[in-house]
């Protein structure tokens, strides 16, 4: 299933905790950046952070939550759709980093056309980002 990859630009209260976080923790290599921007090759697609000086060095960016599968689900989130072996992968390394997760890596709609592993957790400005896969994404990706 080829895939056009997307375009996503969002706030961040510091461009190196953005660094540290999306470059370091994620693994994600840095493209072009200003001193208020910086592109991420993030799984494929580009995200971009941009300074929001209003947040301050202690903000973080509103959410609100909706109940999916008993759990609170931040809105909004971004993520993107891996294989199960790096979803294992990266839930793992975010484990031994410490990560606060908002959702603990689960198999959410268990025995339901739409099974899939997911978890959910912020960067240090408070977007929600929310990481999934399937066993098959072929054929579970968008199945009702």
């Amino acid at each position: 299933m080829p895939v056009d990859p997307f375009h996503l630009a969002f706030h961040v209260r510091d461009i190196a905790e953005a660094r540290a976080f999306y470059g370091g923790l994620l693994g994600c290599s840095e493209g072009r950046s200003a001193e208020t921007w910086v592109d991420f090759n993030f799984f494929g697609h580009q995200v971009v952070c941009h300074l929001n000086p209003t947040l301050g060095p202690e903000g973080k960016i509103a959410s609100h939550a909706n109940p999916v599968d008993g759990h609170g689900v931040p809105v909004p989130h971004f993520g993107v759709v891996l294989t199960m072996d790096r979803w294992n992968s990266l839930a793992d390394r975010l484990r031994e980093q410490d990560i606060e997760f908002v959702i603990e890596p689960y198999i959410r709609f268990a025995g339901q056309p739409g099974e899939q592993a997911t978890m959910f957790f912020l960067d240090p400005s408070g977007n929600a980002l929310e990481f999934k896969a399937f066993k098959d994404i072929e054929t579970q990706l968008f199945a009702t």
